[in-house]
């Protein structure tokens, strides 16, 4: 069986949506609050606790600054364009996570406020990536807080005309949206969630006041996110802003499957719930799904294009951008075109969402001027990263499986480590990583 998580959002999604559901589904609080005790980001705490929203029972998740890092997303009046009004806080319940208290003004990470004199925090990708490296997170919960992260620096970058390693702006580098990421990862992980559905975001319209100005919603980083990750999105009749960039961002990153399986038995339900009082009540609903692995089946993208006049070392460039881009394969097929010339087709095999990045790495460092591609069905093998020591030295193996037929196959890089530090030849380096890790793992992610 594996283990399939439904991101269920009629009601929108946002980060603390998110992070509350994933607790409520059961994942390790006592883990993440060692995590964010390591990262060096000051100025906030967090809260757990419960709540109820149309009577239904569900988890809060609350990340409390101080008086210099308060942003204020909670203020409504403000969020919709009114200059002067009175709000009140209702932050008098204590430290203890296992009481229920309401919050009745929303919180959201996405807005600064030009009408409070705080000091905010702008970080840029560097700052993020230095913060997230020296932090408690594993290898695993860092890639996917940085993928979170990039998803929606691309988008932010996009939508004010820069380049990502140029964006300094508050939506990433606000203390409660770095929590609220960090915070995800973390729990995805501790969760062992095998594919991730998200089929359609649902938000709101009319217009929200940011540290921008007025904008329409979806708010423009929404929109990029939704237009370059293949994501559904539908405009409901709430007015206003249900799902956040943060909230987009790690349904952006986290998906793997847009449909439910075919069959499956419902394992476990997290519901989150949000700050922000609409006309609908504002939460998040997860299901945990366990469904058979005999078949897994998704939909990549295969792009080509023939090269005639590019020499051996930007090809090999090409396909070392294309691949730390998130290529799933890059390959050259020797041809002869026009005139009897000698050529190399360029093959390029990503997902759907890829394409505009791919394109553009190929038209940037080499001669094509056209591609082609087409959409491809594929079936896959269930796979899953085991780990383990040989030897003092961590190395990694993957796991393939199809029903009863399984396969174990050393990951090179931890082949290389081993055979180097050890002085011993590539076979014995890849036997003593079967035999110690394939055949007894110490870890399953």
């Amino acid at each position: 069986m594996k283990r399939v998580l439904y991101i269920d959002g009629p009601f929108g999604i946002s980060g603390d949506m998110l992070v509350a559901a994933l607790l409520d589904m059961g994942a390790d609080y006592e883990k993440l609050t060692k995590v964010l005790h390591s990262l060096e980001v000051k100025g906030f705490q967090t809260k757990v606790s419960r709540v109820k929203k149309s009577g239904l029972d569900m988890c809060d998740f609350l990340v409390e600054l101080d008086e210099v890092h308060e942003n204020h997303d909670h203020d409504m009046a403000y969020l919709h364009g009114h200059e002067h009004h009175e709000h009140e806080h209702h932050h008098d319940h204590d430290h203890d996570h296992d009481h229920e208290h309401h919050h009745d003004h929303a919180h959201h990470h996405e807005h600064e406020h030009s009408h409070h004199h705080h000091h905010h925090e702008h970080r840029g990708m560097g700052e993020i990536r230095h913060i997230i490296h020296h932090s408690a997170m594993s290898e695993e919960a860092q890639k996917l807080a940085l993928k979170i992260f990039q998803v929606l620096a691309q988008a932010e970058a996009k939508a004010h005309g820069t380049d990502v390693e140029q964006v300094h702006f508050h939506e990433v580098g606000a203390v409660d949206s770095i929590v609220d990421i960090v915070s995800i990862a973390v729990c995805m992980e501790s969760l062992a969630i095998d594919d991730v559905v998200v089929d359609t975001l649902v938000d709101g319209h009319g217009t929200i006041r940011c540290q921008h100005g007025i904008m329409a919603v979806p708010v423009p980083a929404v929109t990029h996110i939704v237009a370059d990750n293949g994501l559904k999105l539908r405009l409901s009749h709430v007015e206003g802003e249900l799902v956040t960039p943060t909230g987009a961002a790690a349904a952006a990153a986290l998906r793997t499957m847009d449909k439910l399986p075919a069959s499956y038995r419902v394992a476990g339900v997290g519901m989150g719930a949000g700050k922000r009082e609409y006309e609908v009540p504002t939460f998040l609903r997860l299901l945990l799904l366990e469904a058979e692995t005999e078949l897994s089946e998704d939909e990549i993208l295969k792009i080509e294009t023939n090269i005639d006049d590019s020499n051996g070392e930007t090809l090999g460039l090409v396909q070392e951008l294309l691949l730390s881009a998130g290529a799933l394969d890059v390959f050259f097929t020797s041809i002869y075109m026009k005139k009897n010339r000698p050529a190399y087709m360029l093959t390029v095999l990503c997902q759907p969402q890829q394409q505009e990045a791919m394109a553009r790495i190929i038209f940037q460092h080499t001669t094509s001027i056209g591609i082609r591609y087409e959409k491809m069905k594929r079936c896959i093998m269930q796979r899953r990263q085991l780990s383990g020591v040989v030897d003092g030295i961590a190395v990694k193996a993957k796991e393939c499986s199809y029903g009863d037929i399984v396969r174990c196959y050393p990951e090179y890089d931890s082949i290389r480590q081993l055979q180097q530090e050890k002085g011993m030849d590539y076979q014995m380096a890849y036997e003593l990583i079967r035999n110690n890790v394939c055949r007894n793992p110490i870890e399953r992610k």
